[in-house]
């Protein structure tokens, strides 16, 4: 390929990890490195395409890629520039001669099952506003533990044959923590998405839930979360800085790398007892 082909490209990467304190199963404060996490709009040729939620390592190698994948572009010599712009949150592409088929191709996306499926971010922030969490609740460290206990014993897809994601919908008892339901998906969103349409089905409320995920906690997670009404979330995972942010805003209280009797409480301290 000619110099004068290759596409013109912004250098925007960003710090892949953000330091937060968070408070451990002793009741200290430590310093914990979580990841980051981006919104990203895709724009080619000044047509809005596609928000991508990333790490920013490289969002020019990742727009291309899926530019690539989604079949837009058939060589790299087709786009004239790539230029990111962290300050809007957006991705600028321009291509030589416009995409090819875009109406048809972009009329009938199918979204993936993976965990990296694209997201129509600006829909779910437009509406987590709107959500009102209970405040009257309370988490106890023993119910945490019951939990993990719950989890570690409830039969899996991923026991036998891993490569999946699982999500739990969970209630304090008397004599510990009741599992109501549990979902297996190869994302994460579509098992989240699952026990949604199941508390419906049900007729289940959120305030007196517990969420349970074995993977990790980011803003889409979070939000969702909130959505059902549910004010506390486990995972086994870790957490990105748009989900701290967004529990810390909403009131959410966020336990992240539970397992056994260990785990780190990011956020809603006021409402986690240890007992």
């Amino acid at each position: 390929m000619n110099a004068s082909q290759r596409p013109l490209l912004s250098q925007a990467s960003r710090p892949l990890t953000v330091e937060i304190p968070a408070i451990n199963e002793h009741g200290e404060t430590v310093p914990t490195a979580i990841a980051g996490e981006h919104p990203l709009t895709l724009y080619v040729d000044k047509r809005e395409i596609v928000t991508l939620m990333t790490l920013g390592a490289a969002p020019e190698a990742l727009t291309i890629g899926w530019l690539r994948n989604q079949r837009l572009v058939r060589s790299l010599d087709e786009i004239a520039s790539v230029q990111v712009d962290w300050e809007v949150d957006a991705v600028s592409v321009t291509t030589r001669n416009g995409l090819r088929d875009a109406d048809e191709k972009l009329g009938s996306r199918t979204v993936t099952t993976g965990c990296g499926q694209g997201t129509v971010f600006g829909g779910l922030m437009d509406e987590i506003d709107q959500v009102r969490l209970p405040h009257d609740r309370l988490l106890k460290q023993s119910t945490l533990y019951a939990l993990m206990e719950a989890v570690r014993h409830h039969e899996s897809i991923y026991k036998q044959a891993g490569a999946v994601h699982g999500c739990a919908l969970a209630q304090a008892t008397p004599g510990g923590c009741e599992i109501l339901m549990f979902f297996e998906d190869v994302g994460r969103h579509n098992a989240v998405d699952a026990i949604a349409g199941q508390m419906w089905l049900d007729g289940l409320e959120g305030a007196d839930k517990i969420f349970y995920t074995t993977g990790r906690l980011t803003s889409e997670m979070v939000i969702k979360t909130a959505q059902m009404g549910i004010p506390f979330l486990v995972s086994r995972s870790g957490l990105t800085h748009m989900g701290w942010q967004i529990a810390q805003n909403i009131g959410l209280t966020m336990v992240g790398r539970a397992q056994g009797k260990h785990h780190l409480l990011f956020t809603g301290a006021d409402r986690f007892v240890r007992d």
